[in-house]
């Protein structure tokens, strides 16, 4: 089977293609006989009733610094390729929702992965608000007096934007900390989004975990280490991944969300998870996957392709 695939990301010369998924993912497509097409957010557009893409066509290689080349500059109607991926970075802004838009008009004729109209509804910080049995007490608020409630109930608490990605903005505020109110004014200035607070869960100093579910089914994970002095696990803050199992209990969180994740079309997904505690349920650009191949093996992107394929087969 041979699909033609459209890739909307970020620019693509800037890559790590050691640890970028949506390169494996291309790249694992590439292997199979698929044609690629790569184009940035900006250049999708809707126009008289088609939704259309200017963008190049794409060959990759595992090469640092001669990763890519690019054909001729052309301009495609989305609805005659067989698969969309969605897999710009957050942060999840109307730009970020507008291309969900858009592409939900094409979906499913032509399959977008994720489902645009899930992952539009699906925010990550939010979608776990369907699992409260499985997180740690949560509060999105605006109002600053329920905020200092919920923190003098739980003390110590980790304050974070709801829209945000990459542990941007991410602050740890324990019983003695003095600048809930400073922070509050700082948000506030940004822009009118609620905050989402959660009860600090120490294990994080263990490590946050990131399970992998193909289609709803988890695969695998890697733990992320905080740095020195950090609170913040993520890569992009200076954590560092480690090899690291599934216990039962990541196990039962999957069995939990994994049915609706398969129902909503998200076929690649990336939870986090500390302790025992699920915090976010990443549906808009998930991570992830060339670190837990090279700990144990786990070819994700040859799974995702499998899914995809099984699908466009009906």
């Amino acid at each position: 089977m041979s699909l033609k695939v459209a890739i909307q990301m970020d620019p693509i010369g800037p890559i790590d293609i050691d640890a970028d998924s949506t390169f494996h993912i291309a790249l694992e497509a590439q292997k199979r006989g698929h044609q690629l097409f790569y184009y940035t957010p900006d250049r999708l557009s809707w126009r008289e009733g088609r939704v259309l893409a200017r963008g190049w066509p794409l060959t990759l290689r595992r090469e640092k610094g001669n990763h890519y080349t690019l054909g001729a500059e052309t301009e495609v109607d989305l609805a005659d390729w067989d698969v969309v991926w969605l897999r710009q970075d957050p942060p999840f802004d109307m730009g970020y929702i507008t291309t969900t838009h858009l592409l939900e008009r094409i979906h499913p004729k032509t399959m977008v992965v994720n489902d645009p109209f899930w992952v539009r509804n699906y925010p990550e910080k939010l979608l776990v608000l369907d699992f409260p049995d499985l997180t740690p007490p949560t509060l999105i608020a605006r109002d600053l007096a329920t905020i200092r409630d919920f923190k003098h109930r739980h003390g110590d608490v980790i304050l974070k934007p709801l829209y945000g990605n990459g542990g941007a903005g991410v602050f740890r505020l324990d019983p003695n900390d003095r600048n809930l109110g400073s922070l509050y004014e700082l948000f506030a200035g940004i822009n009118r989004e609620p905050l989402i607070v959660q009860k600090f869960v120490p294990d994080v100093v263990k490590g946050d975990k990131r399970i992998i579910l193909v289609n709803g089914e988890p695969v695998g994970a890697i733990n992320r280490v905080p740095a020195e002095g950090e609170t913040r696990s993520n890569m992009h803050a200076g954590g560092r991944p480690e090899k690291i199992g599934l216990t039962e209990r990541d196990l039962e969180i999957c069995a939990a969300i994994g049915p609706l994740l398969r129902e909503k079309g998200q076929i690649f997904v990336g939870i986090d998870v500390i302790g025992r505690w699920l915090t976010e349920i990443n549906v808009t650009s998930p991570t992830g996957i060339q670190q837990l191949e090279r700990f144990d093996g786990t070819n994700t992107s040859a799974l995702i392709w499998d899914a995809i394929e099984a699908k466009r087969r009906g």
